[in-house]
């Protein structure tokens, strides 16, 4: 299942990177996020079973879960939590403001977001490589 997500977080920041290049803005911030909620979905449920402190039935208990179990743990840094609670805040300009994203801050969310599901990759590689 881990894959799957990942693989979908990837769509996710292709989708992103095309409505940059069509200006759409507030799009881009839309994928870019959920492209990281995905990888912190995988993330979360290499991590162990959903328990109450890793459930991601809202994106505040994904956001919360993922601070709990792998930033306070030691296993991402501080800055991917950072990077996903603001790149959540500025998905819900896009969602629900009238007022578009600036295409800065759109390109902006899109780096954090490769930087964010590279370390989730990288940390459930390294987990993998760590089984052989």
């Amino acid at each position: 299942m881990t894959k799957e997500l990942m693989d979908k977080a990837d769509i996710a920041l292709a989708s992103a990177r095309l409505l940059l290049d069509a200006q759409d803005s507030d799009g881009a911030t839309n994928r870019a996020y959920y492209a990281m909620y995905d990888a912190a979905t995988a993330a979360l449920q290499w991590v162990g079973p959903a328990t109450p402190e890793n459930r991601t039935k809202s994106h505040s208990g994904l956001i919360g879960g993922f601070g709990l179990n792998l930033v306070q743990t030691g296993r991402l840094s501080a800055e991917l939590g950072r990077s996903l609670n603001r790149i959540h805040e500025l998905r819900l300009t896009a969602d629900y403001l009238a007022e578009p994203v600036p295409l800065d801050k759109a390109k902006w969310a899109i780096e954090e977001a490769e930087r964010f599901v590279a370390a989730i990759r990288e940390l459930l590689n390294q987990s993998m490589s760590g089984l052989d």
